[in-house]
């Protein structure tokens, strides 16, 4: 919730399966039934290698607080209990601390980072049978030694990351349809790698730090070739860490659809650092239909200590460039970091009510290891709740922010009436039709105060 996301990830992972082998794409995510689902096309098919891709190991709505972790178990336990074909676990989540989920999940191989080349060589390695699987960058392995004592081996890392623009581009006909059909959106990724610092973020450990930008143009080429494909795509979500560092890059993406008269909405992590009006005037040429801005904290002190690299009054700048320009932002803010207080909280309400962008999303922060660390999980827990509670008394005053902890405007009803009325994409979009009711009523109760 609030939708569906195209399994990119896998997706390229699979377009770099030599032709020779034989591969097909579960995705269970639409199963009434899915462990069940998996059972039965896994004894159909009879694959000698199973792979999994995590995308998250805590649920990514913030609508609650919990992990992936036990349905992962209950994923491979499953595949377990209808082959002996070894398993392998890759992905985002997977990526971001691969030693620690070896232990926990037990699958036979783990593949962090950029997965394309890394899972060609493993399945070469397994056709071989000769056991040797060091030339294999970024896998793991739980093995035993003379002892009998269990550690993760890791091999090292690529010695170059992937070139982007040699890579096969996705096979969206491998896609379930009901993600076309449900939800009308398409991803598309146009560089890898983020060079930013920010103290909480996984993105450089994923990816890594260097920026590997793909050419414009096939970028275009892509998404026009894949609306031919499906036509009833309706919005197009950019998954870059953040889209518009280098500026140079996005903008030029930005003149080619606007070329090529892109018609098809499209949104995008944006970042205040180098955004300018140029570019912001780009974009609206190009139908973009917002932004979704990481302002993070209403305290330059967290800033800072976050190691943003960016501050309030650059924020500030960015929400007046994109009214100015009429491209839609939507601030995001994490509540509850680490080091903060909730005089600090109260600071970034304070600070998001006065900016007033067009909309707000309110997260409250969960580490990834608490998964792992009952006694974190615990301690963090109260904050939260905490946290919760301030903003439970804030929300009637706010229709235009989502506060997904607390289901304001981020509702399973809500996002099926405005996927009933033809809405697709983000749908902090359409934040002032769903709160007219409620911003109708706070203004009644201002006047009656006066």
């Amino acid at each position: 919730m609030p939708d569906a996301v195209i399994p990119l990830g896998l997706l390229y992972v699979q377009a770099s399966i030599p032709a020779r082998h034989q591969s097909e794409l579960w995705d269970l995510c639409f199963e009434a039934a899915p462990l069940d689902h998996l059972w039965a096309r896994i004894t159909a098919f009879s694959p000698d290698v199973v792979a999994i891709g995590m995308r998250n190991i805590q649920n990514n709505d913030y609508t609650g607080y919990h992990d992936n972790l036990s349905w992962y178990a209950d994923i491979l336990a499953t595949v377990r209990s209808c082959t002996t074909s070894p398993t392998v676990l890759g992905g985002g989540g997977f990526s971001v601390m691969p030693a620690e989920l070896m232990q926990h999940l037990r699958p036979d191989f783990g593949i962090s980072g950029e997965g394309e080349a890394a899972f060609e060589l493993l399945l070469e390695a397994l056709e071989r049978g000769d056991g040797d699987f060091s030339g294999v960058p970024n896998l793991h392995r739980v093995v035993t030694d003379g002892l009998g004592r269990e550690r993760v081996h890791s091999n090292p890392a690529a010695v170059r990351f992937q070139d982007l623009d040699a890579l096969p581009v996705p096979d969206r006909r491998l896609v379930d349809p009901r993600h076309f059909a449900n939800y009308r959106i398409d991803s598309v990724q146009t560089k890898r790698g983020c060079s930013l610092k920010c103290d909480y973020c996984t993105y450089p450990t994923i990816e890594g730090r260097a920026v590997r930008r793909r050419d414009p143009a096939r970028i275009v080429d892509e998404m026009f070739e894949s609306l031919a494909r499906q036509p009833e795509i309706r919005h197009v979500f950019v998954v870059d860490s953040v889209f518009n560092l280098p500026p140079s890059h996005a903008k030029e993406i930005c003149r080619q659809l606007a070329a090529r008269g892109w018609q098809v909405p499209w949104t995008a992590y944006a970042n205040p650092l180098a955004f300018d009006r140029e570019l912001a005037d780009l974009m609206r040429q190009a139908n973009c239909a917002g932004l979704e801005i990481g302002a993070d904290s209403g305290v330059d002190a967290i800033l800072d200590r976050m190691r943003k690299g960016f501050s309030l009054a650059d924020v500030r700048k960015m929400d007046a460039t994109c009214k100015a320009a009429g491209v839609k932002d939507c601030m995001t803010f994490i509540l509850g970091t680490p080091g903060e207080t909730l005089d600090d909280v109260r600071a970034t309400i304070d600070f998001c009510t006065d900016l007033d962008p067009f909309a707000a999303i309110m997260m409250v922060w969960m580490d990834d290891y608490e998964s792992l660390d009952a006694a974190l999980a615990a301690e963090r827990r109260v904050f939260r709740e905490q946290i919760k509670e301030l903003m439970r008394q804030k929300a009637e005053e706010f229709p235009r922010w989502l506060i997904p902890a607390l289901g304001v405007n981020f509702d399973a009803r809500l996002f099926g009436l405005l996927r009933a009325a033809g809405k697709a994409g983000p749908l902090w979009q359409y934040i002032d039709m769903v709160g007219k009711d409620r911003r109708s009523a706070r203004l009644r109760r201002q006047a009656a105060a006066a």
